[in-house]
């Protein structure tokens, strides 16, 4: 879409937000409400002395998984990592190409009952592809992001898995971090409330 001008660009945000669309790992369609839900429901099982999540994504959408990751574990109080430092990235990526980097870096990482939180606008990044598959082997539950066409390949492999009917990198990855930002202001909400209750 060619931004005309902002209202029409904030409504094709909007409207690209409000139909987001969440499928569970056999394909079965849920209300965005219920996903929402779920997904929460998968951070705040993660515990902090035993399990944790693991973020990943490429380029905008390694920013955005950076964010998500300071407010996992400053405001939700999870343990989260990412994978974006420099000096392991490239390592790993020169030595082993970087189509493989987020596998060997799950194949690291990854313990029975951590979450994988993998961010693909396109959801046909391999290196992306690979992880998840790569997670799912050694017990690890799996939220997805992503956008472009509908059939994409990420789509297919989390258990709960949100994708954004938008063509824009623009639109999807700023759809993506407003959700980030929906799903860890839940699990901070959640999380405190259950300590008023204490």
């Amino acid at each position: 879409m060619k931004p005309s001008n902002p209202q029409n660009y904030f409504q094709e945000l909007t409207r690209i937000l409000g139909e987001t669309q969440v499928t569970k790992a056999d394909g079965v369609k849920m209300s965005l409400e219920e996903g929402s839900r779920k997904a929460v429901e998968l951070i705040l099982k993660v515990k902090p002395s035993s399990t944790k999540i693991m973020l990943i994504g490429n380029g905008g959408s390694a920013a955005i998984v950076s964010h998500i990751q300071n407010d996992l574990c400053d405001a939700v109080g999870v343990r989260a990592i990412v994978f974006n430092e420099p000096a392991f990235l490239t390592a790993i990526a020169n030595d082993h190409g970087y189509e493989t980097f987020f596998n060997e870096a799950v194949k690291l990482w990854a313990e029975p009952g951590d979450l994988l939180w993998a961010v693909s606008s396109s959801g046909k990044s391999k290196n992306i592809l690979h992880a998840c598959q790569t997670a799912r082997e050694k017990g690890v539950q799996i939220v997805t992001f992503s956008g472009f066409l509908p059939n994409n390949p990420l789509r297919q492999l989390g258990d709960f898995n949100f994708y954004m009917a938008s063509e824009s990198y623009g639109f999807v990855e700023t759809a993506h971090a407003v959700l980030g930002h929906y799903l860890t202001d839940c699990a901070m909400a959640a999380k405190q409330e259950a300590k008023i209750r204490q």
